[in-house]
């Protein structure tokens, strides 16, 4: 996208960036337009504001738009397909019910946050937690106990996933206009994710399980998750389609990093082959196809197809906004107002990560959504990425965690997991303040503090 030429001075430039964030948050909270619509709206009025060239608004917002969605419609659709196929295969149940087997009944919370850190990869959050609630609540009448002490890791656990790892909208795109590479991203997301939900999520839950005593909801017997069901799959079916993505993934960014060693040819054939596969949608392209035979047993084509097909349906919504807010941060970019900030901040001498984290932070708290937290805070300080020298791709990567951190801390009223926890739990707004608001900032918190780690020290 080629800049415009400022037409007005830093200051306007800044005061027309803090209206346009301010009209998107009345816009989305007061008048309750969808995200959607208000991000393409205020992204128009910016565009006109700052002085971009009438002939040049709509391909401003097009280019910025569809350039976001070029990257990310392919992963988050081809992530709600794998995650709805094991979701109505029975595979949660099947993973489940074997790393109880494992760790035992004393540590039945940490199996049921373990398997919800592998299902969160491919599913996201609200679908994730809706599949595993009946196995939750009957881990929890099995063994006894608060609630609170099996349901908050594995929520936890999918909250983690979702803010930070690919193929989940949020880090996509956030990676994409940072520059990040998001095969990286993911290794980077996982490591990082891993600590971040033991200290925050079932430390936490366990603690928090002791301290509030919430009794089994009446779901049992209920299929929440609304499907079919068919055989369960072998353990290793679910298994190999969980690890299929992140081996070809790997794959790829580990041939890349030997050729930059100078250890393998990077121009080899048979290197650009492997390299290829493991590309992100096209890792995730095999494990949609492999995962037909593997976990479609017993169903017909025409049953797969139709389970597919509903799983795009949801994700809609999310690719759409997560292209707004692309499309936001195209505007941002193009009319001058992104290198702005990006000087302003430079004046104050905050470090970048830590203003990374700040604004992720405050769209958060003021409207809720982590994905319009994640997209804008991207877009508003992708300018200034760019302008910076010296940025490793680690940094980029450490870059995209600490937004994600800030998208994830202080879940409250307008925050659709607040009251979705808190509903399923059956627990009152006080409570749910006190566990999942309490869990959500101890989450980006404990991110954040991995990633600035990581930024200073690589």
């Amino acid at each position: 996208m080629t800049p415009i030429e400022p037409v007005y001075s830093t200051p306007v430039l800044l005061t027309i960036a803090a209206l346009a964030v301010l009209l998107l948050l009345i816009l989305i909270m007061r008048f309750r337009l969808h995200a959607f619509v208000s991000l393409v709206l205020v992204s128009l009025l910016t565009a006109l504001a700052a002085g971009v060239p009438y002939a040049k608004v709509v391909p401003t917002l097009m280019e910025g738009f569809g350039g976001t969605l070029a990257s990310v419609a392919l992963l988050v659709g081809f992530g709600a397909m794998i995650g709805r196929m094991l979701e109505v295969s029975g595979g949660a149940q099947v993973l489940a019910d074997r790393l109880i087997n494992k760790f035992g009944a004393d540590r039945a919370p940490l199996a049921l946050g373990v398997a919800s850190l592998m299902f969160g990869f491919p599913i996201f959050f609200d679908a994730g937690l809706v599949v595993m609630l009946p196995i939750i609540f009957s881990v929890a009448l099995r063994f006894g106990g608060s609630v609170l002490t099996y349901a908050l890791p594995a929520a936890g656990a999918f909250a983690v996933m979702h803010a930070f790892v690919p193929p989940h909208p949020g880090p996509v795109a956030a990676g994409d206009l940072l520059g990040a590479d998001i095969g990286l991203l993911l290794i980077v997301g996982l490591v990082l994710a891993i600590p971040t939900w033991f200290l925050g999520g079932y430390l936490y839950g366990l603690w928090s399980g002791k301290r509030i005593y919430l009794p089994v909801p009446e779901l049992l017997g209920v299929d929440a998750a609304g499907t079919e069901k068919g055989p369960p799959p072998a353990f290793g079916r679910v298994l190999t389609i969980l690890m299929m993505p992140l081996v070809l993934i790997f794959l790829n960014t580990g041939l890349g990093t030997l050729a930059t060693m100078g250890l393998i040819d990077g121009n080899a054939v048979w290197v650009t082959a492997l390299r290829l596969i493991g590309q992100t949608p096209i890792a995730l392209l095999i494990t949609v196809l492999a995962s037909i035979p593997l976990l479609g047993q017993g169903r017909s084509l025409a049953d797969i197809e139709r389970i597919m097909d509903r799983a795009l349906a949801p994700i809609c919504a999310i690719i759409l906004v997560t292209g707004a807010g692309g499309m936001f941060g195209g505007v941002l970019r193009a009319s001058g107002i992104g290198q702005a900030l990006a000087g302003s901040l430079d004046a104050l001498g905050m470090p970048l990560i830590v203003a990374a984290f700040v604004i992720a932070t405050a769209l958060r708290v003021a409207q809720g959504s982590a994905t319009v937290a994640l997209t804008t805070t991207a877009g508003l300080i992708a300018p200034t990425v760019a302008a910076t020298t010296g940025l490793s791709e680690f940094d980029r990567c450490f870059l995209v965690i600490a937004i994600a951190s800030g998208a994830t801390v202080l879940s409250h009223f307008n925050d659709s997991g607040f009251w979705l926890v808190g509903r399923f739990l059956h627990m009152d707004e006080k409570t749910t303040l006190r566990t999942w608001t309490v869990m959500e900032t101890l989450l980006g918190s404990i991110g954040f503090t991995f990633a600035l780690i990581g930024w200073w020290l690589l």
